[in-house]
Parts: structure tokens; C-alpha cells; sequence
């Protein structure tokens, strides 16, 4: 597709998601919805939660997408700045349009598509597509619709607590300190925290869609004032921000030093990264590990699955295996269409005897489908979830059991239109090089060894490149190895 990518419609403002953008795709939004059976004001099946990022292009792109829906048919309920999984939340039972561009500078903004908690797949946003292609005609005059305001924060805040308290320990004065970057995180991450017990202190925590803290990318290196803050305050501190007492104090003051654990977020608070006492960031796969396999653990299920990307790293697997579960793979950025292929595939073995098969947990790095809550990328619920757990072990203790092999990601140029062919060759090239490896072709080129050391090779969907992930206790050499046969597919091409 043109128009869709790996997380839906994203671009400048100036020359790809303009206001004439957004008109198109919220009226091909109507029609299809229409196409459905839901036309008109009065039923779920035919409302449109609208709501947008802090960025200042978003008031611009929410009137011309409400103009599109209402032209479109359909009923639209003006929803304002929210966070990007708030907006999934009230998507629930009814359609929902999220005008978000993600951690993209402010220059960019987008359109993510979510139908009753999930985002489109990539069949329904072919639909909406073509229907832009077409120039899709409004609906009939007397069809037309008026907006009203919706304010779903509140509810989605609250299911959020009551959803983390499942897990962990009380808060009780845990002291955390979040770094909002401006972001959507700031009127969500906070607030849960702080209800359910944690002493919380926020940097860039007012929402700015120029972004002035900091990249709205939440990176080892613009969560450098974060890291600094966090490790300052704790220099010294034996317990850091951990309440000593039975009373909950740490000190003669009633004060609680330090800070047990940093979090980040990007601009729409769908992303997460934490950071350690130290002020060190922990490995995103890492995070991932932890969560996939606590709830691996505490599934029913006779059959758990965690659904993760290819680029994912290997201890998700060992963790989720010693747990008592297994992974399945599917492509960046379609956790959501993983989820929905396990399930489908459950419910035929089902019905000839199969396993209890459930998906327990979805999630690629930065960014976690807490399958028990909701369809869609949480950061605000990780947050919650995370906290409850570092309460009731401690950070450390929970990365433990994680086995953290060196990584590394490199690229290797290669001309847009050879990437097909490259990919070809690389198919019976990279098992020749390595004969005793596993081989997994299903989403580019991966490699995986007795030692849990991996390869995987992709081509970029958006540079000319292709990608070489790798993790091993000798990832230098196995990089280089793979590196080799790369070049000399690029060459042949």
C-alpha cells in the first residue's frame, strides 16, 4: 500500500498528512463503515471516537477529519487530546480515529484506524485506501451528521488502576520518576500512579507539541536528563525510593529518597522505557521478558502463547519456555494481526479436540498488548503493571532470571528494488552459511542456534537497507559473518 505503512498514515503535514488528507480518509472512514451495515446517530456500530496527539498541526487535521466522518455518514464524538491507548479504549464497541504521529518530530503528524479496540488490519485499511484512490462521494445531505463531545479519559484511567491491581504489591509510597516528554503521557502515567500509592515527580510533564524537553522519541540519549535525574537522587541512597518503615517513611522526615525506577514515554504514551536506579536504561527486550513471562505464569491457559516480532530477542523465548509457554512471531508492527492468527488458529484445533490455546501477552519492543486489558499498544498500562511488580520484588530482582546477551543492529545499503531479489538469494544463502542453524523465512531471514544465539535479516520498509539484528555472546563475529553473506547477495543483484 501507498498510503498505510507499519503503524498506519504518517508523514509532514505539509506535503503528505495534510487537512486535504484527512478530509479524504475520514469520508472513505464513512463510506466503509457504511459499507457495514452502521450509517446514522443512534448505534455503536456506526460511531467514530475522534480524538489527537498534542502536536499544534492536530486541531487542523481533528476539523477536517470530523468534517470527512459527518460528510461520510457516521456519527462522530469529538474526543480532544487524548493518549493514543485511551483512544483504543473508547474505540471498544465502536470505531475510533487517532490523528497521532508517534514519536515523530513535530513536523509529522498521522492517522491510526482502530475498530472496537484493535487497529484496522492491513484488509480493512486496503478498504479504506482504495476509497480514498476512488475519491470516495460523501453521503446522501439528510445523512449527514453533527458532532458531539465525548471525554473518555477519566473511564480509561480508572480501568487502567483497577486492571494493574491484579498484579504485584500496593504502591505505598513507591517514589517514581516519569519523564513525559511533553507527550500524552502527562494527564495519564502520572495520575494512575499517584492513585494507586506511588510518590510521583514528572519531568516534561505538560503537554507541548513543539516538544521543547526533549525528541518525543524516548531514546537512551533524550532521556538523558532523566537519567541523570534519576541517578543523582540516588547517589547515596541504600534503598532507593523504597519506604523503610512499616510506616512508610525512609527518613526522620518522612521522606522517601531516591527513586526506585525512571519511565519515558514518546508523544502519544503507546511506547515506554525504564529506566534503572542507576540511571541506566533497561533493555527493551528485557522489559518485554519480564512481562511475557509473569503473565505466561499466571495463565490458565494449558496452552500460553506470547505473540512478539522477529527482531525480538531470544530470552523472550527462554523466559516464556521456562514459564511454561510458547512464542509465535509474526511482522513489525502487526501484533495485532498475530494475535487475531493464533486465535483463529485455537479456535479450529479447538473444535477437532485441540489445546486450551490463549494469547497471554503481545508486544515488540517499546510497545506491549496487554492482551487481559485491551487489543492495543499500551505504554500507560505497562507503566502501572511494572510499578506493581518492581513493588513487590524490585526491579532487579525481576531482571534476574533475564539472560542479557550482547545486541546488535547494523544496516547494509541496498537499492530499493533490489531488496526482492537480495531477499531471494538470502533465503538459500544464509541457511548455506550456517547449516546448523534453525531457519525461519516467514518474515525476512532468521537464524536461531543451540546456544540461544539469533540472526535476523529483513529488508528496512522505509530506507535502502537491508537489516541485520543479532545476539549472541560473540555478536561482533556472528554480525560479521552475517554481514558477508549480505554484501555478496547485494552484489549479485
Amino acid at each position: 500500500m501507498d498510503l498505510f505503512g507499519t503503524a498506519g498514515i504518517r508523514g509532514g503535514v505539509e506535503d503528505r498528512v495534510t487537512p486535504a488528507l484527512a478530509l479524504a480518509v475520514g469520508r472513505a472512514v464513512g463510506a466503509e463503515i457504511r459499507s457495514r451495515g452502521g450509517a446514522g446517530e443512534s448505534t455503536p456500530e456506526s460511531t467514530v471516537v475522534l480524538a489527537r496527539d498534542g502536536r499544534v498541526t492536530g486541531p487542523a487535521l481533528a476539523a477536517a477529519m470530523e468534517a470527512g466522518l459527518a460528510a461520510g455518514g457516521v456519527a462522530v464524538r469529538r474526543a480532544g487530546q487524548l493518549p493514543t491507548p485511551a483512544l483504543a479504549h473508547a474505540s471498544q464497541g465502536r470505531y475510533g480515529v487517532m490523528l497521532t504521529a508517534s514519536h515523530n518530530p513535530p513536523t509529522d503528524n498521522g492517522i491510526k484506524l482502530f475498530r472496537d479496540g484493535t487497529e484496522f488490519d492491513r484488509e480493512a485499511e486496503r478498504a479504506v485506501e482504495s476509497r480514498v484512490a476512488d475519491e470516495e462521494s460523501v453521503a446522501p445531505w439528510d445523512e449527514w451528521t453533527e458532532a458531539t463531545r465525548a471525554d473518555p479519559l477519566t473511564g480509561y484511567l480508572d480501568d487502567v488502576r483497577e486492571y494493574a491491581e491484579r498484579f504485584g504489591a500496593p504502591l505505598d509510597g513507591l517514589r517514581v520518576a516519569v519523564d513525559c516528554g511533553n507527550g500524552m503521557s502527562a494527564p495519564a502515567t502520572p495520575t494512575v500512579l499517584r492513585e494507586l500509592g506511588a510518590d510521583v515527580v514528572t519531568l516534561n510533564g505538560n503537554v507541548d507539541g513543539h516538544f521543547p524537553g526533549r525528541g518525543s522519541k524516548p531514546t537512551p540519549e533524550t532521556l538523558a536528563d532523566l537519567r541523570a535525574f534519576v541517578a543523582d537522587a540516588n547517589e547515596g541512597v541504600a534503598e532507593p525510593g523504597r519506604p523503610a518503615a512499616e510506616d512508610g517513611s525512609a527518613s526522620a522526615d518522612g521522606e522517601t529518597e531516591g527513586f526506585a525506577f525512571g519511565i519515558g514515554h514518546d508523544g502519544d504514551a503507546d511506547r515506554i522505557v525504564i529506566v534503572d536506579a542507576d540511571g541506566e536504561v533497561v533493555h527493551e527486550d528485557t522489559v518485554l521478558a519480564v512481562l511475557a513471562e509473569r503473565y505466561t505464569r499466571e495463565s490458565a491457559a494449558t496452552d500460553p502463547v506470547v505473540v512478539t516480532t522477529p527482531n525480538a530477542s531470544g530470552r523472550i523465548d527462554e523466559r516464556v519456555r521456562d514459564a511454561g509457554g510458547r512464542v509465535e512471531r509474526v511482522r513489525l508492527g502487526a501484533l495485532h494481526e498475530g494475535i487475531a492468527a493464533v486465535r483463529e488458529a485455537a479456535a479450529d484445533a479447538d473444535g477437532a479436540g485441540g489445546d486450551d490455546t490463549r494469547v497471554v501477552f503481545a508486544a515488540e519492543p517499546w510497545k506491549h498488548i496487554h492482551v487481559g486489558f485491551g487489543g492495543w499498544i499500551d505504554g500507560v498500562t505497562s507503566a502501572a503493571v511494572i510499578a506493581r511488580l518492581v513493588a513487590d520484588e524490585g526491579l532487579d530482582a525481576l531482571r534476574e532470571p533475564v539472560t542479557e546477551r550482547p545486541y546488535r543492529k547494523v544496516s547494509v545499503s541496498c537499492p530499493d528494488d533490489a531488496k526482492e531479489s537480495v531477499m531471494d538469494r538470502l533465503e538459500t544463502a544464509l541457511p548455506g552459511a550456517f547449516p546448523d542453524a534453525a531457519v525461519d523465512t516467514d518474515h525476512g531471514v532468521r537464524l536461531e542456534f543451540d546456544d540461544a544465539s539469533w540472526t535476523l535479516v529483513r529488508p528496512s520498509g522505509t530506507e535502502p537497507y537491508v537489516r541485520v539484528y543479532a545476539e549472541s555472546d560473540d555478536v561482533d563475529a556472528l554480525v560479521a559473518d552475517v554481514e558477508d553473506v549480505v554484501e555478496d547477495a547485494v552484489a549479485a543483484a
